[in-house]
């Protein structure tokens, strides 16, 4: 399977697209496919990048 985030570095903003109520999140890891991201809202999350490609935040707008 591929993995939809390979793109991701740690300490990158993401934003999961089907929980958008969990807030901006930092990328903490990204190893074989598995995504840990801290969200604002929600805590630490580990998420499968083969099922789920989380949204870059490239800035946060006011």
């Amino acid at each position: 399977m591929d993995d939809l985030n390979a793109f991701l570095e740690p300490g990158m903003l993401v934003r999961h697209p089907s929980q958008p109520d969990w807030g901006i999140g930092q990328v903490q890891s990204r190893i074989n496919g598995r995504v840990t991201v801290n969200f604002t809202e929600q805590g630490k999350v580990v998420i499968d990048g083969t099922l789920i490609a989380l949204e870059v935040v490239y800035s946060e707008l006011p």
